[in-house]
């Protein structure tokens, strides 16, 4: 059995703090440690300012819409933009060394890092990004 929400915001980066508390008020219930619990917000948060900015490109007429699925193994988001779609495999590689020092570029790398899963879907009529926190075994 499993759970769904869902939050549909505005292309505006100030809504982050919203997307955070819809986060936590489900995330909280569930069986994740407290450093589960912040892998999981700094992965949400991460996902949606991406979807904001570059999917979107910041158009606030666009919308980004979160979904959370409770399931008895795992926690599935998905944080789908409005935008053009994008090729992940262009996106430039943030531990080359000529991108160490560039503002932007490290979400996905930061978002791999964190979650179990993570599967980008571009299509031309926005980008769905699929983050997946299993339960571990010691929770």
């Amino acid at each position: 059995m499993s759970v769904k929400s869902k939050l549909v915001i505005p292309s505006d980066p100030e809504r982050l703090v919203e997307v955070d508390a819809f986060a936590e008020e489900r995330i909280a219930k569930l069986r994740f440690t407290q450093d589960q619990r912040d892998d999981i917000a700094i992965s949400l948060s991460e996902a949606v300012n991406n979807a904001i900015l570059h999917g979107n490109g910041g158009d606030i007429k666009k919308t980004v819409t979160i979904v959370l699925e409770e399931r008895s193994s795992d926690l599935r988001m998905e944080v789908t933009d409005q935008g053009d779609g994008f090729a992940v495999e262009e996106v430039a590689d943030p531990t080359d060394p000529e991108n160490l020092l560039a503002e932007s570029g490290r979400g996905l790398l930061i978002i791999r890092h964190l979650m179990d899963e993570v599967n980008v879907t571009p299509g031309k009529t926005g980008t769905q990004v699929e983050l997946i926190k299993k339960y571990s075994n010691n929770t």
